[in-house]
């Protein structure tokens, strides 16, 4: 019996130590404050489409890998706090299966800003001109013949550095610095670079920048390293924007807005107090029903139940969770479900009791005969979250993420929290004692 009692006292002492930390790191600047979604926090939520046609289907994956973290780059060079950028593809059953990339900028309530912050980011492209249409060159970008040009595979995606350098050159009058952009491929990028130029020997190679013709020079031998040449007429602000533009965001594939979302911080503010108002309300109603139906081992479930609380917003801070309005949701489902698996344990100690099993024996029992009831069914909301994980938006993924957590956690408070306290307590034989054991109006 003294060890149950000291666990169960283990246990009770390491949820206050939890709570204890829940409450301090919320206050000052602590690292494990809670991450709130744009629509408590308020910010622009931005959707792109990008255009994968031109890649390879099993090379998708890395491209949009790429792309994301080119544009997470771009954000935080302008100092937006806790940008949140991730790629997703469309769901499975949409028309047409799409590949998205998810921007969120707190605190940014200017649509047209953030999209300039975006569209900054310049697409770099590789081609070949093909045979004959040399001479087209000397037109303007906006009348090129697209069909003039045969792609090569080589884009900003390979793209691993830009550096702005000077070249003397001998001009009327002596001698002066030309600016131009020296760029270095990635390992892969260095490869495919060495096998175009090594192929197209005498062939001019055209540098377009989003679409413009930057330069169009004739590859006169294998060029191995990895490394390249921009120029073409730069001065050296506009070589120097170049490299940077280039070097902390070269798309890797082109994108497209299809849509935009501002959330005001008033809105936000009102949605969280929402929130936490219905989950105090909706745990208060829970636990007083708990005490007045069951009574001694509603009480257990309460305390049970708080401990569950602070252990899942511990966990929002650690992992961390960005808290949004149907991650709230999310959690104060879950609080119901962590009490379900009380309930059935008290229903299966009282058929128990009522068949004359002493209360030890009861307890046994009754835990014993929840605990597939309960197995069963935390397995079937765990697939559920998974799979609206998988298959769901980025809303969506943050429902089930927040939901399969608490389903994992209810079932460590009910299985291991409740029986520990149960079986720690001295169960008297009097009638107020078997009045606590109780549940109902009986």
């Amino acid at each position: 019996m003294w060890k149950t009692r000291a666990l169960a006292l283990l246990i009770l002492l390491t949820g206050l130590g939890i709570g204890y930390f829940v409450y301090t790191s919320e206050a000052g600047s602590s690292r494990f404050g809670f991450q709130y979604g744009l629509d408590i926090s308020g910010g622009t939520h931005l959707v792109y489409s990008a255009d994968t046609s031109a890649i390879p289907a099993s090379e998708v994956g890395d491209a949009m890998g790429a792309l994301r973290d080119v544009i997470e780059r771009r954000v935080n060079l302008f100092g937006v706090s806790e940008p949140l950028v991730q790629a997703e593809q469309s769901s499975v059953f949409a028309e047409r299966r799409e590949e998205r990339l998810i921007v969120e900028l707190p605190g940014i309530t200017d649509v047209n800003e953030a999209i300039r912050l975006i569209g900054e980011t310049p697409t770099l492209e590789f081609k070949l001109v093909k045979a004959g249409f040399e001479d087209s060159l000397a037109l303007p970008s906006g009348e090129l013949n697209a069909e003039a040009f045969e792609a090569t595979g080589l884009t900003g995606r390979y793209l691993q550095t830009a550096q702005l350098q000077f070249s003397n050159s001998v001009q009327t009058g002596g001698f002066g610095n030309t600016p131009y952009v020296a760029i270095k491929f990635n390992e892969e990028g260095g490869d495919l670079f060495a096998r175009i130029t090594k192929a197209n020997v005498g062939r001019k190679l055209a540098i377009f920048l989003d679409g413009a013709l930057i330069e169009a020079p004739v590859i006169q031998d294998e060029i191995t390293g990895g490394e390249a040449v921009i120029s073409g007429g730069f001065t050296p602000e506009s070589a120097k924007a170049l490299a940077r533009n280039l070097s902390f965001g070269a798309l890797p594939v082109p994108i497209t807005l299809v849509s935009t979302q501002t959330i005001g911080a008033t809105l936000g503010e009102e949605i969280f107090r929402a929130g936490i108002f219905s989950g105090v309300v909706g745990l208060l109603a829970v636990a007083l029903f708990m005490l007045l139906w069951y009574r001694l081992p509603g009480l257990i479930s309460v305390v049970a139940l708080s401990l569950y609380v602070v252990l899942m917003l511990a966990l929002f801070k650690l992992i961390p969770v960005v808290l949004t309005a149907p991650g709230i949701a999310a959690f104060i489902l879950s609080i119901g479900l962590a009490v379900d698996a009380n309930i059935l344990i008290f229903e299966r100690f009282k058929e128990e009791r009522y068949l004359g099993k002493e209360i030890d024996e009861a307890l046994h029992r009754g835990f014993d005969r929840a605990w597939t009831s309960i197995r069963d069914a935390n397995i079937a909301h765990i697939i559920s979250a998974i799979i609206l994980f998988w298959f769901g938006t980025s809303l969506v993924k943050g429902f089930a993420l927040v939901f399969g957590i608490g389903t994992i956690v209810s079932l460590f408070s009910a299985i291991t929290v409740s029986r520990s306290f149960f079986f720690a307590l001295p169960h008297a034989r009097s009638r107020f004692g078997l009045f606590l054991l109780g549940s109902g109006i009986k």
